[in-house]
Formats: structure tokens, C-alpha cells, sequence
């Protein structure tokens, strides 16, 4: 319209110019003799005349209309106005365009972001600085500005440019309000009849808002989208409706109230039931072998199994007959790491969903599993990188996988778990890399590591009452020269007390999977536990430890020590009232101990298990002459895991624990009852039980009361603990769970009675500290009794210490 205008007064200004001058002079502005551009300071006459087009001479309206939108087009100008000029007489007429032109852009910014970054918001305007400011790029910035808030859910959000004119140039500032998410006030489905509306918005991450704060219900587009392309179909699918589509998804939004309600249209299909089942091409495996991953039907059910369906959302009994498209893609899954964990890693399975019509008429899928195996890979190579201070024989007997044999995935992961187990890298570590080697297909496999600070030094000087000047040293360094040797020293010492230990661990000794701990100790310990009292113990031990059947997990350990004990502390203490001129305080000890360890994930374990049997015979070279047996079983499985599995990642793990602890003790043992029988309850003395006192327990029942302390009836010859915990692993540092504990203590070995057990149950916590692991739990005595009432109650425990 403004160029229109301009050129309409152009012409009017011919026409005026010719009715008050004669004939011949009026023709003149038809054909001008020249063309004139004013107030262009930028840009030079020659781009002018250029981009117009224009040269003296005869031209019409067109031809000017075409010249100003040309010389609008250059961006420059804000006005462009056209006219003719005449000089007196008539003698001469000019085409005389007049420009304003437009400001220059001084400087550009963004305010008002606070949910989503500033350079994030600050890209999207594409001006440039020193180029003319032209409001159709100002409003595509707005709208772009605008676009990237209602992507992240911001649909109130809203942008005004603000302008500051400064010498002459202009500063743009763009001022953002972000407002709030828009709250999704509802989900309507529609076109759904096998599955409930309620199921469907179940299954999504957008939800209505709720009551009060409880659930904002804020709308995130990725969410929303991930819902209609990917959760809904998921659902149908594992439903059996396989041909289930999202026909439309409308979001209806109400930017005066902040509201906006989700719509959509789901298009079923028929549900289809499980047919037939077949596997083709498998040769390495049988088709049994095979059949038994298949997901359907009837299988028998674990006990992880079982806490899986306790935590899974309701199942309805028909629901077994229809196919589960998601337990179908595990099933397929597992028959690829059954293959690549015997080294075809190469293998293909392909699933095969056959869609018919069964006998009854229902619609039905038979389902097949094509198998290409191909050739197994071998190991060429296996590295270790980034070991500056460890050994690589001593990483490298962690590792199962082995050059020139079949190369195993279960093998590579079980590797790659027992480096991290070490504790001597930072975790998790870096994921192993497999490289192709040669045109055959075998592998390369690379561990990289990095280096961590293991062991401490520390050392210092006392003054104390009663025990005068001392000091203390102390040592202990688990990767001795980086050999994975252990060695520890503690020694405090003083004008009243010393207190000496020192210890050596070879792994391997000279190389071999024979391995060997030395220990001697001259050892004061005092405990303020139940006013336990002191004992001091000076011996030493030696211990050799072989594996079992040539297994790595399995390891038999035989062992010879001698130990003299001497008590103290307190008048009330029960240390004090031991007498070792009347009991034999010295001992002679022959020791065997089988121990199965496949736990992964220390110091929280989430996988694998651990089996110790232990026995002692004690008196065969003169002192106490007494046999004791214990034996304890821990088993642990990962129920489901979030953020994510791969090898490298630290996904939190919810895990299952099982664990069973037991113990006799047969013969006198002397002076050795405070340590070599048994007692129970607390965390801090003897077999732990949550939710009950330390020593609250003994062979005579409940022993109520918070100032109890320890007597000789406190301990037990047998005892039996078990264990049900479920547990939330962040990581290797922080740990979460609920349990379940029942225990019981006899007198006699023969009196043992599983069914009579005292029962605990409660919440925990653990960390792991400089200082190393610290637990809190906080338990529930089921069986606790007051003046012979049963009086249940809380009791909240805290141990620094060794968790597992």
C-alpha cells in the first residue's frame, strides 16, 4: 500500500504538473531525463540504479511501482518516496526518489530466562550486529524465540522486543516472560475398547494435574511426543493388539487459563492370541535348547521371577493367551546373548510374527525364530590400558577372556566385573572395546582403566589421662607395589599401652592361584558395648588359600594360629569377672574355610552370591580344646535397573538379597566364650538381628531394658539368622533398602530349633566414607517384651564398618 501510494502521487504530480503548464511541457514527467536518489548515505548510486533498473526515458506506473519495491527489498530503507521534479520553463524533468533509511543495529541481548538457557534462547535471533534493523526479521525472531519455548511446554510464554535508540543506532533488547508449563487439565482417549482409559494414561508420561501440588501435570513436548509415537503402540502391543495406531493427537490449549487438554484417537485392531511356535537354522543349539527361552506357555517360577510379578502392575489371567509383543523382543534378546556368550556374537535372530486365523476364527500370530548363525569369533588379542601403577598380571587374573579361545560375552562382561571389584580404578569403568582383528572375524579386546588412590598413611602423638604420652602409626595399602598385595601395619604405643598388628596378603603367590596371609598381633581392644570391657589378645596366624577344581570363584584356605588372651577393664565389666588363672586363656587353632564369591558390584552387590563354609579345631597343640563350625549363604539378584544397562553406565539398580548365617560350637572354650561363642542382636557386637538391643537376645529368651549389659548367659553355642532385603543402589557409594530379619541363639547345639525365631524389620541406609562404610538402620522389634508383656518397638542401629 505505501508504494502504491507513492506512486499514485507521482502520477497525480504529472498530471497536476501538465494541466497548469502547456501541452509541450507537459509530457516531460512521462519521460524524464533523469533519476535522482536522496538520502542514501550507505548505499552508493550506482547499487541504486542498479537494483531499480531504472534509465531516463519514457516509463510508466509499473516501472516505478517495480523500482520501489526493488529499493525496499534492499533492507535499507524504512521510506521510500517518488516524485517529479521540474525545472522552471518545463525544460527539463527529473525522477527524484527520496529514501530514509533505516537505523543500525547496535547491540542485541535476551532477558528473562530463567528455565531454559540463556544461549539456547539467545541463538534463535538471527540479526546481525551493524546491519539494518528490519522489523519482518525482528518478528521472525519472536516467532522462533517463541517456537522453542512451546517446544519445552511453555506455550504462555511470551516475547516483546524493546528498542533504545543510541547515537544514532539502535539497541534490541528481547525481554522474555516465561510464564509457567502449560498444566494438562485432562487426557481424553478415544476410539479405544480393549484397553481402559485409564491404562492408556497410565502407560504415558503426560498426565492430568492432580490434587493440590501433588502432580502439576506440566506439559513437556518430548514427553508427549515419546507418548503417542512410542508408550501407547508399547502398550497395545504388549496387550496383543500389534496393529494398534494413533490416528490423531490434538492439544487444545487455553492461554487464559494455562490450560490445555490432550486428545487422542487410537485405532485398536484386533487383539491376536498365541499360535504355533517353531525355530529354524540352529545348529550350534538344539531346538530345545532354544525352545527354552521361548516366553509363552506355561514355566516353572523362580523366586526372582516371583518378585518380579509382585512388582509388576496387575496381569489379568486371560491375559496369558494373548501374544506380549514386549516379551517377545526380550525372549529374542536372550537368544542373542545365548549365542554370543558361546562366541557367535556374529549370529542373527530374527523374530517372525505370522499373522492368521486360528480354529476358533480368533486372529492369531504363529511366531518363529529364523536363526543365521554364522562362524563363532576367537579372542586374537586381549589389552589392558591405562595401568600406571598396577601390574597387568595381577589385572589380567581377573579377566576370562583368553586368547585363541571362543570369544564369550558373558565371559567379557564377568571380566570387566571383577576388574571393578579390585577397588583399585575409578568407577564405572570405561566400557571394554571389541575390535574386529581379522577378515576370519576374531576380536580384539581392549580394557582401559584409570587409576585410583588406594591405602592411607596416618600418624600422630596423644596425651591422655591415664595413659600418659603415646603415639600411633598406621598403614594399610590393599595394591602393595601394585601387585595387588595387601599389607597392613597399626601400632600405637605409649607409656601405657601397646597395641601392635601387622599383616601381608599375596594374592598369588610367585604367579600361581596359590595365595597366603601372614599375621601377627599384639592387640588391645576395648568395648563400651553392653560394658563388654577389654581384651587383649597377642597370637598370629598363617594362612594359605588354593583354588577348588581349578575355579576362579571357588577357594579352599587352611590355616594354623595361636592366640593368648588376657582380660581387663572396668569392675563391672564382663571381661573383668574372667579369671584366666582358672580357665585356659590360650589356644592353638588348625583352620579350614571354603568360600564361593560371584558377587558383583561391591561393596553393594546386586548380582551373583557368596558361600563361606568355615571350621575350626582348636587344642590339637595344648590351650582350649574346642570345635567350631559356621557356614553363611548370600544371594542376590537384580529386579530392574533405571537409566540405563550398558557396560560403562551406573544405572540404579533395585536388587533382591537372600542371605542365611549359622554357627555351632561344640567342646569348653574356656576363656574364649567373649569371642568364640555367639551373641546376638544390634549391629556392633556378635550376629547382627535389626530392631533389638546388642545382647538383648540370649539362650534364655528376650532380655529387655536399654542399660542391659553383657553377662557370661548372654552368649549362645548355636545360633541362626536369616535375612530378606530389598535394596535401592545409586551407586557404588550410596545405598537404600527395607528388610526382613529372624534370628535365635541356643545354649546347646542340640537345642537348636529354627521355628522359634525373633523377628525385626525396618529401613537402612549405608555410605561409603573417607573412613570407610557407614550404615543407619532403623528397625522394628516384632518379639520385644517388657515385665512379660510383648512390647514391639523401634530401634535405630548405626555401624562404621564392613555393610556386606
Amino acid at each position: 500500500m505505501p508504494r502504491l501510494f507513492c506512486v499514485a502521487v507521482a502520477l497525480l504530480c504529472l498530471g497536476a504538473t501538465a494541466r497548469a503548464q502547456d501541452a509541450a511541457v507537459a509530457g516531460r514527467c512521462a519521460a524524464p531525463d533523469s533519476i535522482i536518489f536522496r538520502g542514501s548515505t550507505r548505499t552508493s548510486d550506482a547499487t541504486l540504479r542498479s537494483e531499480t533498473g531504472l534509465v531516463p526515458g519514457a516509463m510508466n506506473y509499473r516501472v516505478i511501482d517495480r523500482a520501489i519495491k526493488a529499493l525496499y527489498a534492499l533492507g535499507q530503507f524504512e521510506d521510500v518516496q517518488a516524485a517529479c521534479e521540474l525545472e522552471p520553463g518545463g525544460a527539463r524533468a527529473d525522477l527524484v526518489f527520496t529514501l530514509r533509511e533505516r537505523m543500525l543495529l547496535r547491540n542485541v541481548d535476551v532477558t528473562g530466562t530463567d528455565r531454559l538457557s540463556r544461549n539456547d534462547v539467545r541463538d534463535r535471533v538471527d540479526l546481525l550486529v551493524g546491519r539494518a534493523v528490519d522489523p519482518a526479521q525482528v518478528a521472525h525472531a519472536v516467532q522462533r524465540i517463541d517456537s522453542l519455548y512451546q517446544a519445552a511446554g511453555y506455550y504462555l510464554a511470551r516475547v516483546r522486543p524493546e528498542t533504545t535508540v543510541v547515537n544514532g543506532q539502535v539497541d534490541l533488547l528481547f525481554r522474555v516472560d516465561e510464564g509457567r508449563r502449560l498444566a494438562v487439565s485432562g487426557v481424553a482417549i478415544e476410539g479405544n475398547r480393549g484397553v481402559s482409559d485409564r491404562s492408556v494414561v497410565a502407560a504415558m508420561s503426560t498426565k492430568p494435574e492432580g490434587f493440590l501440588w501433588l502432580r502439576k501435570g506440566e506439559l513437556d513436548a518430548d514427553k508427549y511426543a515419546a507418548d503417542v509415537s512410542e508408550k501407547i503402540p508399547a502398550l497395545y502391543a504388549q496387550k496383543g493388539y500389534i496393529d494398534a495406531q494413533v490416528l490423531k493427537d490434538t492439544l487444545k490449549v487455553d492461554r487464559a487459563r494455562g490450560k490445555a487438554l490432550v486428545d487422542i484417537t487410537v485405532k485398536e485392531g484386533p487383539r491376536y492370541k498365541i499360535g504355533t511356535f517353531e525355530v529354524t537354522g540352529s545348529r550350534h543349539f538344539s531346538n530345545e535348547d532354544i525352545a527354552r527361552y521361548y516366553p509363552f506357555g506355561e514355566r516353572p517360577t523362580t523366586i526372582t521371577g516371583a518378585m518380579k510379578g509382585l512388582l509388576r502392575t496387575g496381569r489379568k489371567n486371560d491375559d496369558a493367551l494373548y501374544f506380549d509383543q514386549a516379551r517377545w523382543d526380550e525372549a529374542t534378546r536372550s537368544v542373542g546373548e545365548a549365542y554370543a556368550n558361546e562366541g557367535y556374537i556374529y549370529a542373527n535372530v530374527r523374530p517372525v510374527v505370522q499373522r492368521t486365523v486360528g480354529p476358533d476364527g480368533a486372529p492369531t500370530v504363529n511366531l518363529r525364530w529364523e536363526v543365521d548363525e554364522r562362524q563363532p569369533a576367537i579372542v586374537n588379542r586381549v589389552e589392558v590400558l591405562g595401568n600406571d601403577i598396577t601390574s597387568e598380571s595381577c589385572i589380567r587374573n581377573q579377566i576370562f577372556v583368553v586368547p585363541g579361545d571362543v570369544f564369550r560375552r558373558e565371559a567379557l562382561i564377568r571380566s570387566y566385573q571383577s576388574i571393578g571389584n579390585l577397588g583399585f580404578f575409578e568407577t564405572p569403568l570405561l566400557p571394554p572395546d571389541t575390535k574386529t582383528a581379522n577378515d576370519n572375524g576374531d576380536v580384539d579386546v581392549i580394557f582401559r582403566v584409570k587409576e585410583k588412590r588406594t591405602g592411607n598413611v596416618n600418624f600422630g602423638a596423644s596425651v591422655g589421662q591415664g595413659n600418659g604420652v603415646g603415639g600411633f602409626i598406621g598403614f594399610d595399602q590393599p595394591n602393595l607395589f601394585g601387585l595387588c598385595k595387601r599389607g597392613a601395619l597399626n601400632w600405637q604405643f605409649g607409656q601405657y599401652v601397646n597395641d601392635f598388628s601387622l599383616s601381608y596378603t599375596d594374592p598369588f603367590i610367585r604367579e600361581s592361584q596359590i595365595s597366603g596371609t601372614v599375621t601377627a598381633y599384639h592387640s588391645q581392644t576395648r568395648y563400651y558395648v553392653s560394658n563388654v570391657g577389654r581384651q587383649t589378645r597377642v597370637g598370629g596366624q598363617l594362612q594359605v588359600g588354593f583354588p577348588v577344581l581349578g575355579s576362579r570363584f571357588s577357594r579352599l584356605f587352611l590355616s594354623y594360629g595361636a592366640e593368648r588372651v588376657n582380660y581387663g577393664g572396668g569392675a563391672n565389666s564382663l571381661t573383668s569377672t574372667i579369671n584366666c588363672r582358672i580357665v585356659t586363656c590360650s589356644r592353638s587353632t588348625l583352620g579350614a574355610n571354603f568360600d564361593h564369591d560371584t558377587r558383583v558390584g561391591l561393596p553393594f552387590p546386586t548380582d551373583g552370591g557368596n558361600q563361606t563354609l568355615s571350621a575350626q579345631v582348636n587344642g590339637f597343640f595344648g590351650g582350649a580344646q574346642y570345635t567350631r563350625y559356621t557356614g553363611e549363604m548370600k544371594h542376590y539378584a537384580t529386579l530392574a535397573q533405571f537409566g540405563g544397562g550398558a557396560l560403562g553406565s551406573e544405572p540404579i539398580t533395585l536388587a533382591l538379597a537372600l542371605k542365611s548365617r549359622a554357627g555351632a560350637v561344640f567342646g569348653n572354650v574356656g576363656g574364649f566364650y567373649v569371642s568364640q561363642k555367639f551373641s546376638l542382636g544390634g549391629v556392633q557386637y556378635g550376629e547382627p538381628l535389626r530392631g533389638y538391643d546388642e545382647f538383648s537376645i540370649t539362650p534364655a529368651g528376650y532380655v529387655g531394658g536399654t542399660s542391659q549389659n553383657a553377662t557370661e548367659n548372654s552368649f549362645g553355642s548355636a545360633f541362626f539368622t536369616n535375612s530378606v532385603e530389598l535394596g535401592l543402589r545409586f551407586n557404588q557409594q550410596f545405598y537404600v533398602g527395607t528388610f526382613y530379619d529372624a534370628g535365635n541363639i541356643w545354649a546347646r547345639p542340640q537345642d537348636f530349633n529354627p521355628t522359634r525365631l525373633f523377628r525385626g524389620a525396618g529401613v537402612g541406609a549405608a555410605v561409603v566414607t573417607p573412613l570407610g562404610p557407614l550404615g543407619l538402620d532403623w528397625g522394628y522389634g516384632f518379639d520385644r517384651v517388657e515385665n512379660g508383656v510383648k512390647k514391639p518397638a523401634w530401634q535405630l542401629h548405626f555401624k562404621l564398618g564392613q555393610l556386606f
